[in-house]
């Protein structure tokens, strides 16, 4: 029996129709819009699509947005300037800069420069360190998504084994720990892990997120596991795939998400759930 397919522009489209009544709700009570701004540094044409793509999304909801365009040539200073003043602005709940940027700017330095109630991508070290002890605030949003993925699938979580395959900092070491905290015994995998194959074929819940086209195959995957691809990746004929092939891990697992329309909505909805979480948080600060 085929997988069950987890539509992700379903699900993020019922999270966004929440989002609407919370955002109505908000200006109703507090008077406060909540505002996100986007920095895009230079003219990558895939971070240009992102960057549309989540004005878009801010707009069906209600979320003010800001559109900040600066040159590939731009300075790190220009970049961390462009930072610190959106800090001090009163009606910017969320500040988010596109990734990555040109190399003149220190990614590390401007996330970190992010005042931490605003960082809505969740990736400041005071973030990630509130994760890490149990007292989330603002969580990466593609962990989220994902998390929030699984429960549409209605499967018990505690107890199972989750197997995440890429270990960065946005999203593989963050999604173990949400799994952790719903009592699941999370393995980290990567390049250096040995037998990787047999990692994966012990997963109950199985995490694809290390940017290598189609490298998990159906005969690699546990009968009935759920099946969560981040990865997004253009093959030479244009078209997009996974890290997951799709077409033989489908006859495979018990539930899956495809490339795209799986993960990558989940991502800009949790986007927007951060932000208006972060006017409210300011909200109840006033």
């Amino acid at each position: 029996m085929a997988a069950e397919i987890i539509d992700g522009k379903a699900i993020a489209k019922s999270v966004r129709e929440e989002l609407a009544v919370e955002v109505e709700q908000l200006k109703s009570d507090a008077g406060v819009t909540p505002g996100l701004a986007v920095v895009l540094v230079g003219e990558d044409p895939a971070s240009k699509v992102y960057v549309r793509n989540k004005h878009r999304a801010c707009e069906r909801v209600g979320i003010n947005t800001r559109d900040i365009r600066m040159s590939a040539e731009a300075s790190h200073e220009e970049v961390m300037e462009q930072v610190h003043n959106l800090n001090e602005d009163p009606d910017i709940h969320g500040i988010l800069v596109q990734l990555p940027t040109p190399e003149q700017v220190d990614d590390e330095e401007i996330i970190n420069a992010i005042d931490p109630a605003k960082d809505v991508d969740g990736f400041h070290p005071i973030s990630m360190g509130k994760l890490l002890t149990g007292q989330p605030e603002m969580v990466p949003c593609t962990p989220r998504g994902v998390m929030r993925m699984l429960e549409s699938t209605g499967v018990e979580l505690s107890g199972k084994e989750a197997v995440i395959v890429g270990r960065s900092n946005i999203v593989g070491k963050p999604q173990a720990l949400l799994l952790m905290y719903e009592h699941c015994t999370p393995t980290i995998c990567h390049s250096r892990t040995r037998d990787m194959t047999e990692h994966i074929s012990r997963a109950d819940i199985l995490v694809a997120a290390a940017g290598m086209p189609q490298m998990i195959t159906g005969d690699m995957i546990k009968p009935g596991a759920v099946v969560i691809d981040v990865g997004i990746n253009r093959l030479d004929d244009g078209s997009l795939v996974g890290d997951v092939d799709f077409d033989s891990a489908k006859e495979v697992a018990g539930a899956i998400t495809p490339v795209p329309g799986g993960v990558g909505p989940m991502t800009i909805a949790m986007l927007l759930d951060n932000t208006v979480r972060a006017a409210k948080n300011s909200a109840c600060c006033c």
